[in-house]
């Protein structure tokens, strides 16, 4: 389970922020949500970060952005998506990709004529043992935040790339308003986005309703566009309603919570959805996180936020931090 930030109170705002004339309510919670996050997670020590997609992304980027572009210049700023990365151009922040983060070097290899052409087929890898640099931390957004800060993420159709930047960071920052913070996933947000490859649709639907989504529809470009909503990816976006996923601590004796007695456990639907082939990812974001990650000794991070923030409509922000246990921090990937 979550817990609240034991050294900060979260209705204190750790940096004055003035709310621009005009904005909501909801959106000037955002704001606040994001200023504070990037306060205690930001460090001018850091070189690469994460930015994700949605609206509150947009005050991540605001709140980087006034740290002053000679603390920035330094750094580079990986998108999860089209959006992010015109966020990313627009403020003026270096702009890198997930794909070109640069090797870990592991020693040194002495080039001559042979270890060059061994480089060039593929025979020799320079030493680098196929390590890459993490980011140091990824501040994205969430469509709905469960007590345990599992996540559903993929309103915007970003979900793979999301998913790729998080995993990739030292640590994963969730930012959202007090209407994404429920006890259980699908309690208003009720429906898990799945990327999907288009051929493989109809097959996908039919698994989908035998593991208990009663109507898991395309999602449509609405009057903007005719036809399925496209991703970067190319994919197709799968929307599949379930009832409220449990958690591990739910399960009555004899209910695994794999579907088998109508009940689903958010890590065993999340495993499950993503063995259907044809599917390239899954807007459940579970499992472990990256501080759960290090601590196995492993590389990268974890899909699951090591802290999440809730602006509030009174003005507070609410900080929600991963209860860490170590223990079988290898058996939930």
């Amino acid at each position: 389970m979550a817990t609240s930030n034991p050294d900060v109170p979260a209705a204190q705002s750790v940096v004055p922020v003035t709310d621009p004339p005009g904005l909501s309510v909801i959106e000037a919670s955002k704001r606040r949500a994001a200023y504070r996050a990037v306060e205690d997670h930001f460090d001018t020590s850091y070189k690469y970060i994460g930015i994700g997609s949605g609206s509150t992304v947009v005050y991540v980027v605001e709140a980087i952005a006034a740290k002053g572009r000679e603390v920035t210049l330094k750094m580079v700023f990986i998108p999860t998506g089209d959006q992010s990365k015109q966020l990313i151009i627009e403020a003026g922040l270096p702009l890198g990709s997930i794909d070109s983060l640069p090797p870990v070097e592991v020693g040194h290899t002495k080039m001559d004529g042979v270890s060059a052409l061994e480089v060039a087929t593929g025979l020799q890898d320079l030493g680098l043992k196929g390590k890459r640099q993490s980011l140091d931390v990824a501040f994205d957004g969430a469509d709905e935040i469960d007590e345990e800060l599992n996540c559903i993420k993929g309103g915007g159709a970003c979900l793979f790339q999301e998913k790729l930047v998080a995993t990739a960071a030292k640590k994963f920052i969730c930012v959202a308003d007090s209407r994404k913070l429920q006890p259980r996933l699908l309690t208003k947000w009720k429906t898990i986005p799945i990327e999907i490859a288009p051929f493989a649709a109809p097959t996908i639907k039919r698994i989908l309703i035998t593991l208990g989504s009663p109507d898991p529809v395309i999602r449509q470009g609405g009057s903007a566009k005719a036809g399925p909503v496209v991703t970067d990816n190319g994919m197709w976006i799968m929307d599949a309603p379930f009832p409220p996923l449990v958690l591990a601590s739910d399960l009555r004796h004899g209910d695994h919570g794999d579907g088998e007695h109508g009940t689903w456990e958010v890590h065993h639907l999340g495993r499950r959805l993503k063995r259907i082939v044809g599917v390239l990812e899954v807007g459940l974001f579970h499992g472990r996180n990256g501080f759960q990650v290090a601590s196995a000794g492993e590389e990268g991070g974890g899909q699951k936020p090591v802290a999440a923030y809730f602006g509030m409509e009174n003005g507070e922000v609410e900080v929600r931090n991963a209860a860490f246990d170590k223990h079988g921090s290898k058996s939930r990937p």
